[in-house]
């Protein structure tokens, strides 16, 4: 077997749960979000109105997509995605650092590239593993989408529009390893650009032209700039053009020359922007566990915590406007209360619930983060080094998941606050604008859950510990979140933490369920601080 086909199995090998996981989570989604869509707006008059209210609401447009008619397939094509190109943004984003930046870093790329595999073989090996990575995730997509009834051409046309996506992004990471030293700032610029694509792509949409029955938009120029614009032009199900994904391809190989042309003129492990040199000695302050597990994830948590200040700033532009839509559909409304299984409460409190599910999802991927962090440590042999100290593995593990559940509530506090400060501007003096901060509250519990299991897994089963985090959040959004919108049996929804989530209401809340998480995921915790001792640092 030829050194490209070695190293092609290699991250194959390497990936295999991984991608399996974000590939499946994307079809998957597509699925759910047709099932979702038809339970809901079963009749054209609902899509209408929706798209109606999009279209007069620049602030859905940002999170939604472009409308382009209320049939069923445009509609599904219009709310989902822009969102599944994210996803498809970020996991190939992730993907081409992990094999090519993350691997100079580790010192394991000099090692392949003095075999017969030399410099070009690896890079060709992730490339194809790519490509390939992003025509499966074409076929999952498309198949989500024509398992739910959809027309098959502009299925595949969807497909092809998340997978050409993803390799421009594929592109854009490979890119990103060759500007920076490490694999953390790689993967952090790399899923900067992912955003900003997506929320040019929205400003584009929301800026855009609207038809004077207002079932269809042309999108405006920042749209043409986003490669998440870019397959959404392709107008699956409505035009099913091809030719606008010759441009995220074209990215994709752009990219791909200059990767070519840099790597030619640097050595293994340089990058063309040189790191920033350490002090000698450490700050006064980082002196203890705690200290490091805060200095090694600072921007992780002041990223998630802005995108729970933005969230909770969206609830108070879509307020308003919802709410006369919510009082007029009562379809929509009922799909809000299944979605966050609630009942006599009011409008506002349904809005601002189901706004605060999003944000306790971001909390709970927070705390899965701390704890990934604590595992890429291990594996990368500074944990042995630091517990070589006297330090104990209790206090060690203790400090990075205290860190978490504080990141965790700092998250919900800041989409607290942005609800709060947004809703006052908008106006609105309803009760239901204090009930913003025990909302946030109510979130908690479930996002503590998500920081205790992976821990569990951690101490457990180390290798599992980021492929088991991201499946247990994703599975639990699923069933939480979709799983009675499609009318999934009730105990397979109650699985999921955020299907116990309290309700706040003017009239009464249930805190029992909150309760319940937290006693859980204590006891998950305690669990797992009383096993890491008994294992060895290290351990695959």
């Amino acid at each position: 077997m030829s050194t490209l086909g070695i190293l092609y199995r290699q991250r194959l090998r390497r990936d295999r749960w991984q991608l399996l996981s974000w590939i499946l989570s994307i079809g998957v989604l597509a699925w759910f979000a047709l099932e979702a869509i038809t339970k809901t707006f079963g009749d054209e008059a609902s899509r209408a109105q929706v798209l109606k209210l999009a279209t007069a609401t620049p602030a859905i447009l940002v999170l939604r997509g472009l409308a382009r008619g209320p049939a069923l397939d445009a509609f599904t094509f219009f709310e989902i995605y822009s969102f599944l190109a994210l996803l498809a943004g970020f996991m190939n984003t992730f993907m081409a650092v992990r094999h090519t930046r993350a691997e100079e870093e580790t010192g394991r790329a000099e090692l392949v590239s003095a075999t017969a595999a030399g410099r070009w073989a690896p890079l060709g090996a992730t490339v194809l593993h790519g490509l390939v990575a992003n025509i499966v995730l074409s076929a999952a997509v498309a198949l989500g989408f024509m398992a739910g009834g959809l027309d098959p051409v502009g299925s595949i046309v969807a497909g092809l529009a998340t997978g050409a996506v993803g390799l421009a992004f594929l592109g854009v990471g490979l890119l990103a390893a060759e500007f920076f030293s490490t694999s953390r700032a790689a993967n952090g610029i790399s899923a900067s650009l992912v955003m900003l694509a997506y929320f040019l792509r929205g400003f584009g949409d929301a800026t855009g032209q609207i038809s004077p029955d207002g079932m269809t938009m042309t999108a405006a120029w920042p749209s043409w700039v986003s490669p998440i614009g870019w397959g959404q032009q392709t107008f699956a199900y409505t035009g099913n053009r091809i030719w606008p994904l010759l441009l995220p391809v074209g990215l994709a190989a752009v990219c791909t020359a200059v990767v070519v042309r840099i790597m030619a003129r640097r050595d293994v492990g340089a990058s063309l922007l040189a790191g920033r040199a350490g002090r000698a000695d450490a700050r006064s302050w980082l002196r203890g566990p705690f200290a490091l597990a805060l200095r090694l994830q600072q921007g992780v948590i002041i990223g998630w915590c802005a995108g729970g200040l933005a969230t909770g700033l969206i609830t108070g532009s879509l307020g308003s406007a919802l709410q006369s839509t919510l009082s007029t559909n009562a379809s929509v409304t009922a799909a809000l209360r299944e979605m966050i299984q609630a009942h006599g409460t009011s409008l506002t409190q349904l809005l601002i619930a189901a706004l605060f599910e999003i944000a306790g999802v971001m909390a709970a991927a927070c705390g899965v983060q701390a704890v990934i962090r604590v595992r890429q440590e291990e594996a990368a042999g500074t944990a042995e080094v630091v517990l070589s100290e006297p330090l104990s593995r209790v206090r060690w593990l203790g400090s990075f998941m205290g860190l978490g559940a504080i990141s965790v509530a700092l998250v919900m506090a800041f989409t607290a606050l942005g609800a709060w400060v947004s809703l006052v501007a908008s106006g609105d003096t309803s009760s239901a604008v204090g009930d913003v901060w025990a909302t946030g509250l109510a979130q908690l519990p479930a996002a503590l859950v998500y920081l205790a299991l992976p821990a569990a897994v951690f101490v457990v089963w180390p290798r599992a510990t980021i492929p088991a985090g991201w499946a247990l959040l994703g599975i639990g959004v699923v069933l939480g979140i979709y799983g009675g919108m499609i009318g999934l049996d009730q105990k397979i929804v109650d699985l999921s933490p955020f299907t116990h989530t309290p309700v706040v209401s003017s009239t009464g809340t249930d805190w029992s369920g909150g309760f319940w998480m937290l006693g859980i995921a204590a006891a998950l915790a305690a669990l797992t601080l009383a096993a890491v001792p008994r294992r060895e640092v290290g351990n695959a």
